[in-house]
């Protein structure tokens, strides 16, 4: 058995400009889907998976999200007196009892590998997740935990992936991938090549359980596309040194991060609600007259 993954990395730093003006004050991590936010999806997932320490790599407008998991307890005793039970188990233990949070300044917007790096002071020598909000993915178990499974297998780093068409590859680190006795060795990685160039239609998606080793690869990565210091160029460097595993995970994925995914998640996990799914269903039906 190996260690289990007991830190996750959630880079939230970013300003979310495509769902200008909704963000303009509010982080996008908090944008709801039906009525939690993105961001405690995520942390949701990470516990899932054993997380137990959570590290936010935060900007300067991203104070929302500390305070969404810090207590409240003026409206914990107003939900009390006024006897809604039920707002007030939503509202209380967000953050389970023995997790932390930790919330570390992106001084610099420089990108995903740069968040991540900011992250080792709190991470430590140890392998962690880093989780994208931005990617809801309802699975059971969760993405996460899939992925923490796998790596008892191996040992090494993971990777979530999906298939994504190839004319689409741009948008997205790809990946090319052997077949070993412990899954998917990854053989390649690319930042958003044009789909001529792509290895392949395997797309990384915003989950990732990686080695300690990395932050060294990401001290010595230097700018890469956009400018920026991208996580994906460290992983490429990593696999001179050690396995990195692919896992096409199970699920569903929603890319939060533009609108029509963000609409998308929004109905299906609207249809899925306990309180509302059935009326809703009703409703949605009436509109597409079927």
């Amino acid at each position: 058995m190996h260690a289990p993954v007991r830190s996750a990395v959630f880079p939230v730093a970013g300003r979310g400009t495509r769902f200008l003006p909704a963000t303009k004050a509010i982080p996008k991590e908090m944008l709801p889907i039906v009525d939690k936010p993105l961001i405690q999806y995520a942390v949701e997932e990470a516990i899932s998976a054993g997380a137990t320490k959570l590290v936010f790599v935060t900007g300067s407008s991203k104070r929302a999200i500390e305070d969404h998991f810090d207590t409240d307890p003026e409206l914990e005793r107003a939900l009390e007196e006024s006897g809604k039970a039920e707002l007030l188990e939503s509202i209380k233990d967000v953050v389970p009892k023995g997790v932390s949070c930790i919330y570390i300044r992106q001084g610099e917007p420089l990108g995903l590998g740069h968040a991540v790096l900011c992250a080792r002071p709190a991470v430590g020598d140890e392998p962690f997740f880093v989780h994208l909000a931005d990617d809801l993915i309802a699975g059971e178990p969760s993405c996460l935990k899939q992925m923490a499974d796998d790596y008892q297998n191996h040992g090494a780093s993971v990777v979530a992936v999906e298939e994504v068409p190839h004319e689409t590859t741009s948008s997205y680190g790809i990946v090319a991938v052997e077949a070993s006795d412990n899954g998917q060795r990854m053989t390649k990685i690319v930042e958003k090549p044009k789909p001529e160039d792509a290895p392949s239609n395997l797309a990384v998606v915003g989950r990732y359980l990686l080695a300690p080793q990395i932050f060294d690869k990401l001290e010595n990565t230097g700018r890469g596309a956009g400018g920026e210091i991208q996580l994906t160029d460290a992983i490429a460097d990593l696999l001179d040194d050690a396995d990195v595993y692919a896992y096409p995970f199970s699920g569903d994925r929603y890319d939060c991060g533009n609108k029509l995914g963000y609409l998308q998640a929004t109905v299906a996990y609207g249809l899925a609600n306990d309180e509302v799914g059935d009326l809703f269903e009703e409703y949605l039906r009436s509109k597409l007259g079927s």
